[in-house]
């Protein structure tokens, strides 16, 4: 290949451009355990191409991972996924979903660099999973929402009884969600992005 400019490579598509009137750019980050649907979510919601680092599963993840409630997952992030959504003309946010493999949670910290705020996605059959990703979030002194993804199969509890299960503070936004669908997905980010307001009105997002 000539690349002194003779080939034409593919450049973005005209949807991939930030938009002209975008002001702000705002760093996100979706967290939760393995299979719990944080590339889905991203997929869903982003406004452009999501870009995905997922591989097939192998036989060297047997007795390695838990994959509970995921035994049809047949690929899993490695690195990250990362998709991008306009919530006004003039804000943007990027969004980075978080490998799910505990083997992976060293990549977290990096991903975790410049991040406003986090989104905490919950599968009700392993609720024990999300104590770890919560725990990482208050240790880098990331804000959080809690999203419960809507698992056909997966038991339904009453908010307050999550509440205390999940031991959130009062303040922290907990709520239902399908990340199939842009709308749920995307009502989660502006739960997200109201709970920052409330904080930095308070003073307590520095």
């Amino acid at each position: 290949m000539d690349f002194n400019g003779s080939d034409n490579l593919p450049g973005p598509r005209t949807e991939d451009h930030l938009p002209h009137s975008a002001q702000s750019a705002v760093k996100i980050v979706i967290v939760g355990g393995f299979g719990v649907g944080k590339t889905t979510m991203v997929g869903s919601v982003s406004d452009i191409r999501p870009l995905t680092t997922e591989e097939t599963m192998t036989q060297a993840g047997i007795g390695v991972d838990d994959n509970y409630g995921s035994d049809s997952k047949t690929a899993t992030t490695v690195a990250m996924d990362f998709g991008r959504i306009s919530i006004t003309d003039k804000l943007v946010l990027y969004l980075f979903g978080t490998p799910g493999q505990e083997r992976f949670w060293f990549l977290w910290n990096g991903l975790f660099e410049g991040a406003l705020g986090a989104v905490v996605l919950v599968d009700t059959r392993r609720l024990e999973v999300s104590f770890d990703v919560m725990g990482r979030l208050e240790e880098r002194g990331v804000p959080f929402v809690v999203a419960i993804n809507s698992f056909p199969d997966a038991p339904r509890y009453p908010t307050d009884e999550l509440r205390t299960a999940l031991d959130l503070a009062p303040e922290i936004p907990i709520m239902e969600c399908d990340v199939r669908r842009r709308a749920s997905s995307k009502d989660v980010l502006m739960t997200l992005m109201r709970f920052l307001h409330s904080l930095a009105l308070s003073g307590a997002l520095t």
